[in-house]
């Protein structure tokens, strides 16, 4: 069923929101390059893990909409 010519399951995210959520997209990708670059420059496991772990934690703040 739709509602206002949206189906009964559409998210509407604010012009702002959508600003905020492609911005977090950008910084999510950005982080897993780096990782990337840094596992091809045969940077040190530690370092590898550390970045890692932020990339992972970015994208748990990506899975909730704010």
């Amino acid at each position: 069923m739709q509602r206002g010519g949206l189906p009964e399951d559409a998210v509407v995210l604010s012009a702002a929101e959508l600003a905020d959520l492609q911005d977090r997209l950008f910084q999510l990708r950005c982080a897993a390059e780096d990782v990337m670059t840094a596992a091809e420059d045969g940077v040190e496991l530690a370092e590898l893990q550390r970045m890692a772990a932020g990339l992972v934690d970015s994208a748990r703040g990506l899975e909730r909409l704010r």
